[in-house]
This record gives C-alpha cells, structure tokens and sequence, in this order.
C-alpha cells in the first residue's frame, strides 16, 4: 500500500537523524483527512520543545522534496506524542515502568481486552509486562500481558 511505503521510507531517513539529535521517533502517521496529512510524533526525556519541531520538520521536509517521496499535496506536522503517548517498543515499556498504561489486546485474556493499571515490570526476555490493577503496586492483582498480544497500548492520566 503506497501509505505504507511513505511511511517505511520516511521512518528509514527520520530515525537515525533524529538519534543523531538526541530525539526519538515515536510514531509516524499517514492518512487522508481533509487532506492527505503526514505527521511525526518525536520525544525525548525531559520532553521536546517547539524548535525541536521546526528542526525536524525542515530536515523531513527537504528530503521529502530532494527524494520525491510524496507526488501528490500534503500537510507535513512535527509534534509531541503528548502526555497519553503510545508504548511501541519494549525501550517504552522499560522507561516507563512504574506509569499508568492503558493496554488493548487483540485476544482477549481472561475475558478481557482492555486493561488500565500500573507498568509494574518487564520481563524483556520473554517480552512480558506484569500490570498492577491497583494505585498500588504491592497490594493489587498482577496480570501478566505477552507483548505479543498487545494491539495499542499507551500511557494513561
């Protein structure tokens, strides 16, 4: 799908210049509204800040024009993934245990889809979260996730 490869080859280009900035790529979009709209979410701990964006979006932006990547108009936007931001990776999870996540699975266990606690831990061996479903960690029921199974997850106010 040609969505798909904007998005493959804009990610190849994007993600090592911004790990040159010291910026992390969170997520890229592709998608038609009222009209077509290609956005980068980036972060960094502590946070980004506006010309963290402009940064970005003239480097994106000229290799997008030099390479010819997108033949048709188009919007491009540089933010942040803000404060529900998606844990894609297992590096997410690892840095934000001990945060409020909201986890979608694509099967249900035990009956559910939808989970809402705590990151108490990762096991990154066997690509497992452990989700306290209490405020507190030690008293609560624990669940153990397979990443594997995780369709959407994010953290959570």
């Amino acid at each position: 799908m040609a969505t798909d490869r904007v998005i493959n080859t804009v990610e190849q280009f994007a993600r090592p210049v911004l790990d040159d900035m010291g910026l992390e790529l969170v997520e890229i979009q592709f998608k038609q509204e009222s009209g077509w709209v290609l956005r980068l979410f980036i972060d960094r701990e502590g946070g980004i800040n506006v010309d963290d964006c402009a940064s970005v979006s003239r480097q994106v932006s000229t290799f997008l024009e030099v390479e010819e990547v997108i033949r048709h108009a188009y919007t491009l936007e540089v933010s942040s993934p803000g404060l529900e931001r998606p844990l894609k990776r297992v590096e997410d999870y690892i840095r934000f245990t001990g945060r409020r996540v909201r986890i979608k699975l694509r099967d249900p266990l035990n009956d559910q889809y939808i989970f809402l606690g705590i990151l108490a831990s990762v096991d990154n061996a066997q690509d497992k979260i452990v989700l306290a479903q209490d405020q507190d960690e030690s008293d609560g029921e624990h669940i153990t996730i397979d990443l594997k199974t995780v369709l959407r997850a994010r953290l959570s106010l």
